[in-house]
């Protein structure tokens, strides 16, 4: 997958954040308020020893209020009980806006991650086959799934964690100073300290957090590769093969994320050594202060606790970049799918409502990765007509369907649908009158009457077994317990082959589309059935433009036309009769299959 173009935070979330910005202003207003009341439990105890319980002068002038109308000092010491409920309402106060903070985050979290999920994946939905062609599903999947937990880490836990950390740091420092400045000196010293070793740390961490998500992304498509091919696994014997790949990549994956936890240790071990440092610092001259009287004792104990209030930023600062440099990896590599191109057409674009289906092909070169694979193609296929395209396998027989369908664009030449160059037509509404149906089809993990509707939701169950019949499949669904009702498994793996294509065909043909091509769908299937398929389309698909891909001359050998691809070239062009009576590939693979067929019914 290629490195984004642009993957600064903003583009990701372009966008996401309409209408929860408020949200995240009342999350960190209530944090604010948190913070304060945080810092206001140790002023009264600072007032209780030292202006209560002591006869120094009050520190603020608002505490003076309070006591005097309160009954005064006297009254205080006779009810010191109202001291400790000052600091309980404090604390109660601080747990409230910490709660609709903590609310306030999560809603704004949860529907910006929800939109930005649906973003992408309304974009990966855009995107050109290409793409998904070059890019694997497991590693598309990681970045979907582990990277969008890793923002959603960072967002929930740690931005606002970011706003309230410098509150707390500008606040301590700031009361901090009002009592003691050369000792505040002392406790500031060591913020420079965390930031410098940070920012050295950033950067490694970023490196090696990439390279181990893009390890995990690995481990992912090949599970989801083993997953997907169980069957063949399963029938090959090749288990122990698999679990020694399996381990391979997961013990890979392994000293990946073993090397990011040893600098991830170093570096948190470092910070709460700094952090412990600064606290012993801080208690040993603040006794030297204390002793010599430069603070008083109330004074001391409310530095010290600033300074554990200061003292715990610092360690979560380390924490707070390390997250950070993970969500940049993260970020960066959900970029990279927003930032690829979607598929899109130009101004102007034609409706394919009206198609009639007369396609021709002009001088079309097509190129797979710099590798040729057809090669100055021309060929012409009437309204209504049938073309049937015999080659071996990697001659391109394939990539006709795929062009046609403008799964790809041809690098060179024109392909031509009713006179019109087929880019001039709207890709959405094109595919829509097109019926492609491939050799290996794909079923959803529906019923099968929603399998062969998926296309057409609103087909009654009439147009659904119709076209099963069409398809030669109706007798073998209504075999079944639940008939149409029958839940189809993963991929459809409860159902053979042959029963899938023809189950594929069905949901093509429902559509009633003028142009139908069915690539090699009818390999899975015996030549009766293939017979009997070919038969019911002939009378349906009256008037519709049929493309017919096989291996088999028995599927062929009606079509109207017939080209044979050779290396990407059309090695020869015509009729059943005529290309029998050319001696040339056609034939040798006409007398091939008829002595295997011989044969076989010797057998």
């Amino acid at each position: 997958m290629k490195k984004a173009d642009n993957n600064g935070i903003l583009f990701l979330f372009k966008g996401c954040t309409k209408g929860l910005k408020r949200y995240f202003l009342l999350a960190a207003l209530c944090s604010f308020g948190s913070i304060l009341f945080n810092f206001l439990s140790p002023q009264i105890i600072r007032i209780t020893v030292d202006s209560v319980l002591g006869d120094k002068e009050f520190a603020f002038r608002a505490a003076e209020y309070a006591v005097n109308l309160l009954g005064g000092r006297n009254a205080l010491r006779s009810n010191l009980y109202l001291c400790a409920v000052a600091v309980f309402a404090c604390a109660l106060a601080e747990g409230l806006f910490t709660l609709v903070s903590r609310l306030s985050l999560s809603h704004c979290t949860e529907s910006c991650l929800k939109r930005l999920r649906d973003r992408i994946f309304g974009h990966i939905q855009r995107l050109p086959f290409s793409w998904h062609t070059f890019n694997s599903t497991g590693d598309t999947i990681q970045r979907c799934t582990a990277d969008m937990d890793v923002i959603r880490n960072f967002i929930a836990n740690q931005l606002l964690e970011v706003i309230r950390i410098t509150i707390l740091i500008a606040t301590a420092l700031f009361l901090m100073a009002g009592m003691n400045l050369p000792l505040t000196l002392c406790a500031a010293l060591f913020i420079p300290i965390v930031a410098g070793y940070s920012g050295i740390f950033f950067a490694q961490i970023s490196k090696r957090f990439r390279i181990a998500d893009e390890s995990e992304g690995e481990l992912m498509s090949f599970v989801q590769e083993n997953l997907t091919g169980v069957r063949v696994v399963r029938a090959f014997g090749r288990e122990r093969f698999e679990l020694d790949r399996f381990d391979e990549k997961n013990n890979k994956l392994y000293h990946k994320w073993v090397d990011l936890g040893y600098l991830l240790g170093a570096y948190w071990g470092i910070g709460d050594m700094v952090t412990g440092f600064q606290v012993l610092t801080i208690i040993c001259v603040g006794c030297y202060y204390a002793c010599s009287g430069g603070i008083t004792l109330g004074e001391f104990l409310v530095f010290v606790s600033y300074n554990r209030t200061l003292a715990y930023p610092l360690r979560r600062l380390g924490r707070i970049l390390s997250d950070m440099s993970k969500m940049k990896v993260s970020c960066s590599r959900l970029c990279e799918i927003l930032s690829a191109e979607e598929e899109g057409d130009g101004e102007n674009v034609l409706s394919a409502d009206g198609i009639k289906g007369d396609i021709e092909f002009k001088h079309v070169t097509f190129s797979y990765r710099s590798v040729p694979v057809l090669k100055d193609v021309s060929f012409h296929v009437p309204r209504g007509t049938t073309l049937g395209v015999l080659g071996a396998t990697g001659s391109g027989k394939s990539t006709l369907c795929s062009l046609i369908d403008r799964l790809y664009d041809a690098d060179e030449g024109l392909i031509m649908i009713d006179g019109h160059d087929i880019r001039e037509y709207d890709r959405r509404s094109l595919r829509s009158k097109i019926g492609l149906v491939l050799q290996e089809p794909f079923l959803f993990s529906k019923t099968i009457a929603e399998n062969i509707a998926i296309a057409k939701p609103d087909s009654s169950m009439e147009d659904i077994r119709a076209a099963a019949r069409i398809s030669d499949i109706d007798e073998s669904i209504t075999g079944f317990a639940n008939g149409y009702e029958t839940a189809v498994g993963e991929r459809g793996v409860t159902l053979s082959g042959g029963q899938k294509q023809r189950i594929a065909i069905a949901r093509t043909l429902i559509c009633s589309c003028p142009v139908l091509i069915f690539d090699d769908s009818l390999s899975a299937v015996d030549l009766g059935t293939d017979a009997r398929i070919r038969a019911s389309l002939k009378k349906s698909a009256k008037g519709s433009t049929v493309i017919l891909i096989s291996h088999r001359i028995n599927t062929l050998m009606d079509s109207d036309n017939i080209i044979v691809l050779e290396n990407g070239r059309i090695a020869e062009m015509g009729t059943h009769e005529s290309l029998i009576a050319q001696n040339g590939i056609y034939r040798r693979t006409y007398d091939l299959q008829r002595a295997a067929a011989d044969t076989q019914e010797d057998i």
